[in-house]
């Protein structure tokens, strides 16, 4: 039976997943913003919670953590970099690592750059991707505790996965982020395809989450530094692809 995935709100702006067994009954919530949100929707679907798959140490991605374990006694996967204090943690992990819920398989994936301890869950069965705060729909998070080359470096890592996996990422952000990238790309065709779905999506107050990966590919600038027409753009021609990642990034962050 093939894995049910929800996505729901928690905090202000942040996705709540879980990811549910058919097959054991075993459930996943991928982060923990806020235990309310997760154990409503766990009640709604008659799910019970068997495990936090943690992807860094955030405390919008944890804030939640303590309560679930308290009322469901689930295990806790974290990154292995302890050094963050991550609280109630039974298991840590790092890159190639595979964590099974239930009967489903998640690999890990290091993707640091906007925590040092970030990593991305990836259900190749599933073809799902919880990246968090490293890929956002036609963005990516901010570089807090890394360095530019070592976030282009993670986005490269999730740019190689398959065009038909789904993104799942940390934050509703998809509508800023297109309008930022239509400052750099106005005339990308895939890139105005997509603003015009995510102007109908939250129209209808519908998530702009999943996307798929090869669209996100063609769309997302942030994922394209490599590509020399996005230089020509920057008025960096002949630039590094971290150097043209750079300058997207600090664009950004100044929008």
């Amino acid at each position: 039976m093939a894995a049910e995935i929800r996505v729901f709100t928690c905090l202000s702006d942040n996705f709540g997943y879980l990811i549910h067994d058919p097959a054991t009954g075993a459930t996943a919530s991928v982060d923990a913003p806020d235990a309310a949100p997760i154990i409503r929707e766990l009640n709604a679907q008659g799910w019970r919670l068997t495990d936090i798959l943690i992807t860094h140490h955030h405390h919008d991605h944890v804030g939640g953590v303590a309560e679930l374990k308290e009322v469901y006694g689930c295990r806790v996967v974290a990154p292995h970099d302890k050094s963050t204090k991550i609280a109630n943690v039974d298991q840590r992990v790092a890159h190639g690592d595979v964590v099974r819920v239930g009967e489903l398989l998640a690999r890990v994936l290091e993707t640091p750059g906007h925590t040092l301890d970030h990593v991305a869950y990836v259900f190749d069965t599933e073809k799902a991707l919880f990246a968090a705060d490293t890929l956002f729909s036609i963005g990516c998070g901010r570089v807090f505790e890394g360095s530019y080359p070592m976030m282009w470096d993670s986005l490269l890592k999730l740019r190689a996965l398959p065009d038909d996996f789904k993104l799942y990422c940390g934050h509703e952000y998809t509508a800023s982020n297109v309008k930022f990238a239509l400052t750099v790309e106005p005339d990308n065709a895939a890139l105005q395809a997509r603003a015009e779905e995510v102007t109908r999506l939250r129209a209808a107050g519908r998530p702009t989450i999943p996307a798929l990966l090869g669209d996100e590919k063609k769309a997302n600038v942030f994922l394209r530094a490599d590509d020399p027409a996005v230089a020509i753009k920057l008025r960096m021609k002949g630039a590094s692809a971290e150097e043209v990642f750079g300058e997207l990034r600090e664009r950004k962050n100044k929008s």
